[in-house]
């Protein structure tokens, strides 16, 4: 079976890599030509457009970096539709607005084309290892086709219903990670300013009930001053700003995202929005006028 692959940036590279390892067939394409070359050099076919990959395989994989890129990758000029016949399979595991998946969903109905809304959680780490957690929204008849495939870039594929449950899914886990990583900030901010080395405070606690994957992932991350993204200031930015557009729509209060997601507009506004998201510790310690660090 051929697997169209569309985006190939930091997530979707290793992801399409481990697509290739299992032994898919992969026409593969990218705005950014290199990025295709990296892939055609491990054994992928390059494709010319969206709507090419789209005409030489039963199912298309998207990942892109938000709504308007699937829009534009889906339907736009030259996109996927234009190129895809009925019954053709497409699986879009970007992190978009769950109200933009329904409404590509529509218009791939329209065309006869199926998909379910895959978005994937793990940061690039778990893209290279193939371990990812992928939560999937659609029809279960087809999330059950596309099992496998999934697994095959995936330690968990989960369905969670409807059309769009994949990214609200998505949206809550990204609402949970980025308030774990500020509450692990401002707590290793407390013990540094109580003479408490921080490593310390994180090698007591990661045991009990308050670590967690995200603290075990940021905290050395942090102590280490390594800022090197796995996934990026920016990139949470837009994940929130899906949330709070979703929350407004649906009454659902969300205060402590809002506030999250003012010290990431802090951190962009000061040249940080490509560092990893752990730099909301650099956010704590500019106000708190200390740098949280290992004695």
């Amino acid at each position: 079976m051929k697997i169209g692959f569309i985006g190939l940036g930091i997530m979707g590279k290793p992801m399409a890599e481990n697509l290739l390892k299992k032994g898919y067939e992969l026409a593969v394409y990218d705005v950014i030509a290199k990025n295709i070359s990296a892939l055609t050099s491990a054994g992928a076919i390059a494709a010319s457009s969206a709507k090419d990959v789209a005409a030489q395989c039963e199912i298309v994989i998207t990942i892109v970096p938000n709504s308007p890129h699937v829009k534009a990758a889906v339907l736009g000029e030259n996109g996927v539709l234009e190129g895809a016949k009925p019954g053709t399979i497409l699986i879009d595991m970007s992190s978009i607005s769950p109200l933009a998946s329904q409404e590509v969903f529509k218009a791939c109905a329209e065309k006869g084309v199926e998909m379910v809304d895959a978005p994937v959680s793990g940061g690039e780490p778990k893209a290279i290892d193939g371990t990812l957690s992928i939560m999937v929204g659609g029809k279960k008849e087809i999330f059950d086709r596309v099992y496998d495939i999934l697994m095959a870039m995936g330690g968990s594929a989960v369905y969670c219903g409807s059309i769009g449950a994949g990214n609200t899914t998505k949206l809550a886990n990204q609402i949970i990670v980025a308030v774990n990583i500020a509450a692990v900030s401002e707590a290793f901010l407390l013990a540094t300013k109580a003479g408490v080395d921080p490593e310390l405070v994180f090698n007591a606690i990661k045991g009990g009930l308050a670590g967690s994957a995200v603290m075990n992932a940021k905290a050395p991350m942090m102590l280490a001053r390594n800022f090197k993204p796995g996934f990026k200031v920016d990139l949470h930015i837009k994940d929130l700003n899906n949330a709070l557009e979703t929350g407004h729509s649906v009454g659902s209060p969300l205060p402590l995202t809002a506030a999250v997601m003012e010290m990431l507009q802090y951190l962009h506004a000061n040249d940080c929005g490509q560092c990893d998201h752990s730099a909301i510790a650099n956010y704590y310690e500019d106000i708190g006028k200390m740098e949280i660090k290992k004695h």
